[in-house]
């Protein structure tokens, strides 16, 4: 959960000395660096750019990137409290060149265009949550399945998608409820998806995300960071008992790194720990996709 104590958590994380020396060039959000991100060995040529999508709600500005040739299962990304930005634009292209046809959106799009964090900006930045807040209460988990329906048949409209494959979703820092609402609503296309610290996974309220893991299909990556465990540990369980009781696999693990650590512009980013992640997300979309 991306808030006032997790933002504390990082603050208090990094004035210990814990992250070493190999991870200090990586430590982007203080100086609105991004950590430029390794390309597979065997990595495909891609064409990127950017697309608006009509919903029910407006028009969302999106990033659509994908092989240059042939067509492709295709991946919902949904990104972080943050929004869509340079460093979302980066591991879309990444995710392409391995073969990924990739739709990263702007799911603040009622409210703002992308880019509105300028670089090196967090929550701690004055202004900056008093100008998110009030955009994130409009995301609602009907407004996300809107969102969602929308942009599902987006992708299915491109050329480059390959809709005899199943589709992804993946997200991030609040993105995480999103995916579970997007794969809830569309078994029949969404196969497999991973959440990277993803807040609010399982609540008491009775559209929690984690109560629609029993309509999903596929499998799943849920990634914890080790400082939102550390705030609520029974959430993991109480996903990992759900996604049993659906009878689907699901790789629900801790990782030794803060709530962040896979984005190359947050100044929590952990490369070891992110390419960890990101090895783990490509072999769940090779298995399911």
């Amino acid at each position: 959960m991306c808030d006032d104590q997790t933002e504390a958590d990082n603050e208090a994380y990094l004035s210990t000395g814990a992250v070493s020396r190999r991870h200090f060039a990586a430590i982007a959000g203080a100086a609105g660096i991004i950590a430029v991100l390794p390309r597979p060995a065997d990595a495909q040529a891609t064409r990127g750019r950017n697309v608006t999508i009509t919903t029910p709600d407006g028009t969302c500005d999106a990033y659509w990137v994908a092989p240059a040739k042939g067509r492709h299962p295709a991946v919902l990304v949904w990104p972080d409290i943050y929004g869509l930005r340079p460093a979302f634009r980066q591991m879309a292209d990444r995710l392409a060149s391995s073969g990924y046809s990739v739709l990263v959106v702007n799911q603040f799009y009622r409210s703002t265009k992308a880019d509105f964090i300028k670089p090196g900006e967090t929550l701690e930045t004055p202004g900056v949550r008093e100008k998110i807040m009030p955009w994130r209460t409009l995301l609602t988990a009907d407004a996300t399945r809107r969102d969602a329906a929308a942009f599902v048949a987006w992708i299915d409209r491109q050329p480059q998608t390959d809709t005899k494959r199943g589709m992804a979703t993946a997200g991030y820092c609040m993105g995480g409820p999103m995916v579970l609402y997007t794969a809830a609503a569309h078994p029949k296309r969404i196969r497999a998806g991973a959440t990277f610290h993803g807040g609010g996974l399982a609540t008491d309220k009775p559209d929690s995300p984690h109560l629609g893991i029993a309509q999903m299909k596929g499998g799943y990556l849920i990634a914890v960071a080790q400082n939102d465990d550390a705030r609520n540990p029974q959430e993991k369980d109480t996903v990992r008992a759900a996604f049993a009781a659906a009878g689907l696999p699901a790789e629900i693990e801790v990782y030794p790194a803060q709530h962040g650590w896979t984005v190359p512009d947050s100044k929590v980013y952990n490369a070891e720990q992110a390419e960890k992640a990101w090895a783990r997300q490509l072999a769940l979309f090779k298995q399911s996709l």
